[in-house]
């Protein structure tokens, strides 16, 4: 990784003499990347970098930002080796944990799709032929992302697709591709409900599908849903609708 790294520094920096051909290499560069000048404040962002935080424009951080003026930088208590970099070195910040709330605060930000993003963070500069240094650059190398919406959504349609099965845990989890235990977590923050809750609750509603059907016995209507219908689950029923299945049955004809 250092290796990788260093040699993406000096391609950066053998293009300093070409400004618009470096701009363009940055721009296109896959890893996010912010440009500051000597003073800490933002003068270029690349794609990568405006897609990772969904930001709609560079102008909302271009010459509005300012690394050394970030209350979660300062925070770290990292500003002096920050400045090391600003001072002509190249540092290194290991496992940051990207302040996601505060950027989608700071950018109007409502479409996060992501819990929480840690990142490896390689800041040097771009020095001139006096070797002194006319820009820094940082870019930011996911190490792990914790997503949200869309991986629940995924394991919604998996149950959903899957409701005729015993419910698993670690199925469910997997077609969402998140561990179960950081899963189910998400799972309930997101659904108001755990997962097998969920997954109880589409049965259920299937069930209330099946039981106006006077073609099926009650029984055989819960055995449509591959569920038995016995003491246990026609109790469940009356727990999460308010009344029997035969009630439901009477009600379901008026």
């Amino acid at each position: 990784m250092k290796d990788s790294q260093k040699n993406i520094i000096e391609s950066f920096q053998s293009l300093l003499e070409n400004e618009e051909l470096l701009s363009r290499v940055i721009d296109c560069f896959p890893y996010p990347i912010q440009v500051y000048a000597p003073d800490g404040t933002s003068v270029l962002v690349n794609k990568a970098m405006l897609a990772e935080y969904h930001a709609v424009s560079a102008d909302m951080i271009v010459g509005k930002y300012n690394v050394f003026k970030d209350p979660d930088v300062i925070a770290t208590g990292q500003i002096d080796m920050l400045k090391r970099a600003f001072n002509g070195e190249t540092v290194f910040f290991p496992n940051v944990k990207v302040p996601l709330e505060e950027i989608a605060r700071r950018y109007d930000i409502n479409d996060f799709d992501v819990e929480a993003i840690y990142q490896d963070i390689t800041v040097f500069p771009i020095l001139d032929e006096q070797k002194r240094v006319i820009y820094v650059a940082a870019f930011f190398i996911n190490r792990k992302v914790y997503r949200g919406k869309n991986e629940i959504e995924k394991a919604k349609e998996y149950i959903e697709n899957h409701w005729l099965e015993k419910f698993d845990l670690s199925k469910t989890a997997k077609a969402a591709c998140l561990s179960k235990s950081h899963f189910a977590k998400l799972f309930k923050k997101h659904a108001g409900v755990t997962p097998h809750e969920y997954y109880i609750n589409y049965k259920i509603g299937k069930l209330k599908e099946k039981l106006p059907d006077t073609n099926l016995t009650i029984a055989q209507a819960f055995a449509a849903c591959n569920m038995d219908y016995n003491g246990n689950l026609a109790g469940l029923f009356k727990r999460k609708v308010g009344i029997t299945p035969s009630e439901y049955r009477k009600l379901s004809k008026k």
